[in-house]
C-alpha cells in the first residue's frame, strides 16, 4: 500500500510523538518523579502559574490526587503554592526557582537542538508548520476531552 503526503506526515508527528515520550520517560527516571509528576511539571513551564483545578484538569487527576501531586512536588522542592491574588478559594501552583535551576543539563541540550531545527525552517514554511502543529494539538485536546466525557 503506498503511504500519502498526509499518511507520512501524520506518521512522523506519531514519530516524533513516541520518541518525546521515550526522553520523557528519562527524564523522569532521572529526576526521580513519575512521569505524571512530569507532566504537571510542563503543564507549569509552559502556561506559568496554574490553580489546582486548572493543573488537575490538565492531567486529568481528581481534586484528591492533584493534591497528593501538589503536596509530593512541593515536598521535593519542584513546585509552591501561593494564595490567588483575587479569589482566596483558589491556590496558584508555580514552578519553584529552584526547580528552574535544577533543569537536567540534556534537556537545556535537548531544546537547544529544537530551536535549532526549528531555526533551519525556511521563514516561507514556518506558519503552515506552526499551523500544522497547533491543529494536531487541538486535535489532540479535543480527543482527551471527548474520552473524558
Amino acid at each position: 500500500m503506498t503511504k500519502t503526503e498526509p499518511d507520512l506526515m501524520a506518521a512522523s508527528l506519531q514519530r516524533f510523538g513516541l520518541e518525546r515520550d521515550r526522553m520523557r520517560a528519562a527524564l523522569a527516571s532521572d529526576a526521580g518523579i513519575s512521569a505524571t509528576d512530569l507532566d504537571a511539571l510542563e503543564h507549569l513551564e509552559a502556561d506559568g502559574q496554574l490553580t489546582q483545578r486548572q493543573l488537575g484538569d490538565r492531567l486529568s487527576l481528581t481534586s484528591g490526587a492533584v493534591t497528593m501531586l501538589v503536596d509530593r512536588l512541593e515536598q521535593a522542592g519542584w513546585v509552591r503554592r501561593r494564595p490567588h491574588p483575587s479569589d482566596r478559594r483558589y491556590v496558584l501552583v508555580e514552578l519553584s526557582g529552584q526547580a528552574l535551576d535544577r533543569t537536567p543539563a540534556h534537556l537545556t541540550a535537548y531544546h537547544a537542538r529544537i530551536r535549532a531545527i526549528a531555526g533551519q525552517v525556511p521563514a516561507a514554511h514556518r506558519d503552515a508548520i506552526r499551523s500544522f502543529l497547533q491543529a494536531a494539538a487541538d486535535a489532540a485536546s479535543a480527543a482527551a476531552t471527548e474520552m473524558r466525557s
